[in-house]
């Protein structure tokens, strides 16, 4: 199944208690909330997207730029129809599945890479401390992403593990 983040599995529980009518309403009031962030994630979303259309055809002449920006403005997008699916993700099993947060990482630091190297493409005026920032800019997102990267790859395995050992152990 994966590694999941349970919010509430450190709070005791006590066996055969009854939520109080306030729990109800909390937690009805939770998931209310929880759905207009979807709702409004979404309407962030397809609002970026159509600025991103609208900038990259009303701004043809600065070609290279436009593209680069257009490209941003997806990634953007498809950031935050990640979240939207990761908060929907909770609302089903309330858990918090760690694989779509390192997607959502990646995805940023690939983002913020494209816009440094953007910046040391088109930015021909970058001048000492402009550029000097561009370039660690560049080397932090670089190293997000693997270091992400890695992560993805270290659940990936740590989940083959875990799946192993449960077949082992029911084979036995």
């Amino acid at each position: 199944m994966g590694l999941a983040f349970h919010p509430m599995s450190d709070i005791p529980s006590s066996e055969g208690a009854r939520p109080s009518v306030l729990d109800g309403y909390v937690h009805g009031f939770l998931v209310v909330l929880e759905y207009a962030i979807v709702l409004s994630l979404m309407v962030i979303a397809a609002a970026v997207l159509g600025r991103t259309i609208y900038a990259f055809f009303r701004q043809w002449g600065g070609f290279p730029q436009t593209v680069v920006s257009a490209i941003d403005g997806i990634l953007v997008v498809v950031i935050l129809l990640d979240i939207a699916r990761t908060v929907l993700a909770h609302l089903r099993t309330s858990t918090f599945p760690v694989r779509p947060f390192l997607v959502i990482g990646i995805l940023a630091g690939v983002r913020d890479i494209l816009s440094a190297s953007a910046r040391l493409t088109f930015g021909s005026s970058l001048q000492g401390t402009d550029f000097s920032h561009t370039l660690i800019s560049l080397s932090l997102g670089v190293g997000v992403v693997v270091m992400l990267s890695v992560s993805l790859v270290l659940l990936r395995i740590s989940r083959k593990e875990t799946l192993a050992n449960r077949e082992s152990r029911g084979s036995s």
